[in-house]
């Protein structure tokens, strides 16, 4: 699963990634956690559904065209599908796997129209070490920034307001991850970004593709505080690497 990641990259960088006209202004995150506002980046012409579905889902009009351009906004982390009663479903959806995202009620719709990106330069695990969970930081070599493959669902409350939430999708660990957890997040390289959020793009077959374990540039794997247990410490401190002897050979 993915339960904590990190974003410090400037508003400069995640535009230039990202292929974004702006960015609105935003603060190095060491800790983001679910329930928290996540930036996410999706195409300005996604979350539209062809004029025609049928009973099953099933689209009978022409998709809708391909609109290139990007938008970075916020929205809660933790995915509240639309038809949802309460919106604290969404604490239990902070991660879609995979295997199922294209089946799962309170994915699939998501899935076909309303795909994103999740800008990252690294994510937390835990791992058992005695009697205490020992935290490590996953990154790309050089803090390299990078994206999660997500879904985004806007919900109307009842006084008619709408709040807008998303999931990261999981998928099998690589080999550098799994002695960790045996799950990780699907991390997409550059050259995937246009497919995952083109709105004309609805096929699971081909998506599914996309939703690998990543097996780009090595993951640095380091240890670092329990000042990330909190979800409420938003610190430097956070991803500071501590000596653990004999942890790597």
């Amino acid at each position: 699963m993915c339960g904590r990641f990190t974003l410090r990259a400037s508003r400069e960088a995640i535009a230039e990634q990202f292929s974004l006209l702006e960015v609105p202004p935003i603060s190095p995150r060491y800790n983001i956690a679910p329930r928290q506002p996540v930036g996410i980046v999706r195409s300005r012409g996604s979350g539209q559904i062809p004029e025609a579905v049928s009973s099953s889902g099933e689209e009978v009009a022409t998709p809708i065209a391909r609109v290139p351009d990007r938008e970075f906004v916020f929205a809660r982390w933790g995915l509240i599908p639309a038809w949802a009663e309460d919106p604290a479903i969404g604490d239990r959806l902070i991660n879609a796997r995979a295997e199922t995202v294209a089946s799962k009620p309170a994915f699939r719709r998501a899935f076909r129209y309303r795909r994103c990106l999740i800008p990252a330069d690294g994510f937390y695990e835990w791992r058992q070490e005695g009697r205490r969970k020992q935290p490590y930081f996953f990154r790309l070599p050089g803090d390299e920034l990078f994206a999660f493959a997500g879904l985004w669902e806007s919900w109307e409350g009842p006084d008619h307001s709408y709040l807008e939430s998303c999931t990261i999708i999981t998928t099998d660990a690589n080999e550098q991850v799994r002695p960790f957890h045996d799950r990780m997040p699907v991390i997409l390289t550059r050259d995937q970004y246009e497919r995952w959020l083109n709105p004309s793009e609805s096929r699971p077959e081909r998506l599914m593709q996309l939703l690998q374990p990543f097996e780009g540039a090595k993951l640095e794997v380091l240890p670092v505080g329990t000042w990330v247990n909190n979800p409420s410490f938003d610190d430097p401190r956070c991803i500071a690497p501590v000596e653990k002897k004999g942890l790597f050979g």
